[in-house]
C-alpha cells in the first residue's frame, strides 16, 4: 500500500552534511522550524507546552539496511527496529525537543538531530503523563549503560 505525506514546513539546524546520532538539548547553534503559513492556526496554544515531538522525513538517507550498528554499542548488531538509526525503511525521524519560543510560524527549539532543510511531517505536544513511561527500561542498551 502506498501512503503519501506532504511536508508542512522545514526544519533548520546548523548541520549541513552530518548530524549527531541523537538530539542534544544544549547543542550549539540555532534550531528552528518554519511551519508553512497555511498551518499557522495549527500552532494555537502549542506555546503552552515545554516540549514538543517533531516528526520529520530523512530525505537524504538512502541506506535501507534491516540491521544497524548503533554508535557507542561496541559494534553490536541490532535489528533496525531496535535502533534509532536514521536509515529507516520509511525515512521517518522523531525528536523530543524543548520548545523555546514561537514567533508567528517559526518555532525555536533545543537541539535536533536533523540536517538543515529537513522536511517537517508533524508536530505533537509532549504530555508528561502520556509520553513518559517510568520503568520502561533501556532494552539491549541496559548492558551499555
Amino acid at each position: 500500500m502506498e501512503i503519501k505525506f506532504n511536508s508542512i514546513g522545514t526544519i533548520h539546524t546548523p548541520y549541513k552534511k552530518n548530524a549527531p546520532f541523537r538530539p542534544e538539548e544544549n547543542a550549539e547553534g540555532e534550531f528552528y522550524i518554519v511551519v508553512d503559513k497555511q498551518y499557522l492556526k495549527a500552532l494555537l496554544e502549542l506555546d503552552k507546552f515545554q516540549y514538543i515531538i517533531v516528526y520529520f522525513y530523512f530525505d537524504r538517507s538512502t541506506n535501507k539496511n534491516l540491521v544497524a550498528h548503533p554508535p557507542n554499542s561496541g559494534g553490536k548488531e541490532v535489528g533496525l527496529f531496535a535502533s534509532r538509526s536514521p536509515n529507516r525503511l520509511n525515512g521517518i525521524g522523531m525528536n523530543i525537543v524543548k520548545l523555546i519560543r514561537i514567533e508567528e510560524n517559526i518555532i525555536y527549539t533545543s537541539g535536533m538531530d536533523a540536517l538543515d532543510n529537513t522536511p517537517l511531517l508533524d508536530i505533537k505536544p509532549y504530555i508528561e503523563n502520556l509520553d513518559s513511561k517510568p520503568g520502561a527500561g533501556n532494552g539491549w542498551k541496559k548492558d551499555m549503560i
